[in-house]
């Protein structure tokens, strides 16, 4: 099952509302269950730096199916993932990447979000993947 552009729409919608309530610029972005860029959004005077940002945090978290914040906990020194970054031409593992799932509870693609605080990142993010039905 891959996530529709109307799905991913409506994702990159959500998540635009939610960083305009939390007075933030964002990079959105949206990934099918193969990780292909099917939506991206970069928010006006966004930072530059996070469009690559929020596309490795969509892919990572379709990559392993889970929160890159939870990825990066595992990583951690000492952790069962530690280095877990350098694997597949770099991963991101701070908050901001969500496995997005459709009403059957199928992961269908993921959503990555950069542009502000890991806890603003993660947020919005979460707006955009509980807005696909």
């Amino acid at each position: 099952m891959n996530i529709s552009l109307e799905q991913a729409e409506a994702a990159v919608k959500a998540a635009k509302e939610k960083a305009k309530q939390l007075n933030t610029l964002m990079n959105i972005a949206i990934v099918d269950s193969g990780t292909n860029l099917v939506a991206f959004a970069h928010m006006d005077n966004a930072w530059l730096g996070s469009i690559d940002i929020s596309q490795r945090k969509a892919r990572t978290a379709r990559f392993f199916n889970m929160e890159t914040g939870k990825i990066g906990e595992l990583s951690q020194p000492g952790g069962p993932l530690y280095n877990i970054e350098h694997s597949n031409g770099g991963l991101i593992t701070f908050p901001g990447g969500i496995p997005i799932k459709n009403g059957k509870g199928e992961i269908i693609g993921a959503i990555g979000v950069s542009g502000s605080t890991v806890e603003n990142d993660h947020a919005v993010a979460q707006a955009g993947a509980d807005a696909v039905k």
